[in-house]
């Protein structure tokens, strides 16, 4: 096997150069996010840039391995997530007047708590959705695709970044040039974002995911907002804003019961055979021990390691952030779950909601406990930074997964890209607000910071309780029916447009199949199938090539608008 799929040691892979080439771009592109987040209300995932330049630099040093630049760019594309958990949360409270009673020690204790808890639960549920589940990652499997493509060079390589040209120069003539529009085919639906979203990332998603995981994310997009909004509201059920409501809640929910479905009925039972392997040591244990060990290499020290983790980490969030004992380990409790929730959205969409699983833990907690308006959004912003990180390290696991590389080294290499960037977000965060001001986030302002806002406004309660129950129960019995909760609760949830356009992704891969099949018909058997096999090669690979140039693109504008801002 080549360099790019032989498993070496993880001390090979996890280099002095990689660590400091990966700690330099981790500062730079977490800044960076910070500004793109605040700015532009998106955060596109940094991971195939990151793969890139990782890649380049290692070179330039000499002999270098996909494995080494693999790591390498797990490091440096860490904390943009824990950048994204703190800007889609924080700046809410600056929104409410609450700017006073916010520090750079408040937000790095969050970004912190948040940091080590993404990193426990990865840590735990890495070989359920990497190796059982297998999910696609698409993300991920880009990233893996242009670090080959980038090594070998040939018919891949022309492929991929050809696909990433064109996808690149799109997005930097709808975003940083403003002469191609966002949105395609609007129409004024009251209560409805119906549209096209214009982006072939979008479409590749749609692509990468295939029909039938889409169709049920399709299927929860023309429920809510044809069934619930349109109809319900016609049939004066409701009016709008409480169709909006409702539709809010019941997606919430059914996403919430999909992570607890997980949770029960996947990562339990493995976690019971961890716990048997611990107490033994019989070839089964060893086997669980060489797929689980991530942090010391023994799962017995692990065990005890990522105890003591998040027993410090509650201890973090109840005296740190002055959230009270039973809340604290509630917030602990209930962050495990959403973690879980971020890395099945990652694995089946490729599309990470953070705030959205920051929302459901703040509604949760808040119901049954007393506290101020300040320490929901303390909550809401722990949660959101390990969902962004969980899925930026699932991401990476799976990228290392198709390449071969040894996932204790990437999850050690998340770790120190993950409090780096913790620091650097928390620094940027408080030096933005106090150059500018708190009046200049939200709505209609310099800095729109879109997720914060619709934090700051669900702070009241969960809009329809009611909603959330009933998508809760949904979740839970569709995904013991083996059916994708998650999947409906996104399209339920999302922006009606986003579910279009990942639809019109999984059609073009139906068509390109089925054209690619006509193509072939008259050949032999065994020809026809090594046909087959190309055809889904540079389906693949086209694909991966869209979303990492439009990816790439959208971390070179934010590069640019911030020296704009600074001249």
């Amino acid at each position: 096997m080549d360099n790019g799929t032989s498993r070496a040691s993880w001390r090979g892979q996890l280099t002095l150069r990689g660590a400091i080439i990966g700690c330099v771009g981790c500062a730079i592109i977490t800044a960076s996010s910070v500004y793109t987040a605040l700015r532009l209300g998106a955060l596109p995932w940094p991971i195939i840039f990151a793969a890139v330049i990782s890649l380049f630099f290692l070179k330039l040093l000499g002999n270098a391995s996909l494995n080494e630049a693999n790591v390498t760019h797990t490091i440096m594309s860490a904390g943009a997530m824990v950048a994204g958990g703190l800007a889609f949360t924080i700046p809410g409270a600056w929104m409410l007047g609450l700017a006073s009673q916010i520090g750079w020690v408040q937000i790095f204790l969050v970004a912190l708590a948040g940091t080590g808890l993404g990193l426990v639960c990865t840590a735990l549920i890495h070989r359920h959705f990497i190796v059982d589940a297998n999910l696609e990652f698409p993300t991920g499997n880009a990233a893996a695709q242009t670090l080959r493509a980038t090594e070998a060079g040939g018919r891949t390589g022309r492929q991929l970044f050809s696909s990433m040209g064109i996808a690149g120069t799109y997005a930097l003539l709808r975003d940083g040039l403003h002469l191609l529009p966002a949105m395609l085919l609007q129409l004024p639906i009251p209560g409805v974002a119906f549209g096209i979203y214009n982006s072939p990332m979008m479409l590749s998603v749609g692509f990468l995911i295939g029909g039938v995981a889409v169709a049920w994310w399709l299927l929860g997009g023309v429920v809510a907002n044809f069934g619930i909004v349109v109809a319900g509201s016609a049939a004066g059920l409701w009016d709008v804003a409480s169709a909006q409501g409702i539709v809010k809640s019941l997606g919430m929910g059914l996403m919430m019961g999909s992570g607890v479905a997980v949770v029960v009925k996947d990562i339990l039972p493995q976690m019971a055979g961890v716990v048997r392997g611990l107490g033994s040591g019989d070839a089964q244990g060893e086997d669980v021990a060489a797929t689980t060990s991530l942090v010391s290499g023994n799962l017995r020290l692990d065990a005890g390691i990522l105890g003591l983790a998040t027993a410090a980490i509650a201890v973090l969030v109840c005296f740190g952030l002055q959230l009270g004992p039973i809340p604290a380990v509630a917030v602990v409790l209930l962050t495990f779950v959403t973690t879980i929730m971020s890395a099945q959205s990652c694995g089946q969409t490729g599309i990470d909601p953070m705030e959205i699983f920051g929302l459901i833990v703040l509604l949760l907690v808040s119901a049954f406990a007393r506290l101020q308006e300040v320490q929901l959004f303390f909550i809401a912003g722990v949660v959101a930074v390990a969902c962004g990180l969980a899925g930026d390290v699932m991401n990476d696991f799976k990228a290392g997964h198709v390449l071969g590389t040894d996932p204790r080294a990437q999850w050690l290499g998340q770790a120190i890209g993950g409090v780096l960037g913790a620091l650097v977000a928390a620094g940027v965060m408080v030096a933005l607000v106090s150059a500018y001001g708190p009046d200049v986030f939200g709505p209609d302002k310099e800095f729109v910071s879109a997720q914060a806002s619709v934090v700051a406004t669900m702070v009241s309660g969960i809009p329809s309780v009611p909603a959330f129950v009933l998508g809760l129960a949904g979740g839970l019995a569709l995904y013991f029916a083996r059916l994708p909760a998650m999947m409906l609760g996104l399209g339920v949830y999302l922006p009606f447009y986003m579910s279009v356009t990942a639809a019109l992704g999984a059609v073009a891969r139906i068509v390109y199949e089925q054209v690619s099949a006509r193509r072939n018909a008259g050949l032999g058997e065994a020809e026809r199938q090594e046909a087959a096999e190309k055809a889904q090669e540079s389906g693949l690979v086209v694909a991966s090539g869209l979303l990492g140039g439009e990816s790439v693109m959208g971390v070179i504008i934010a590069f640019a608008s911030i020296f704009a801002s600074m001249a």
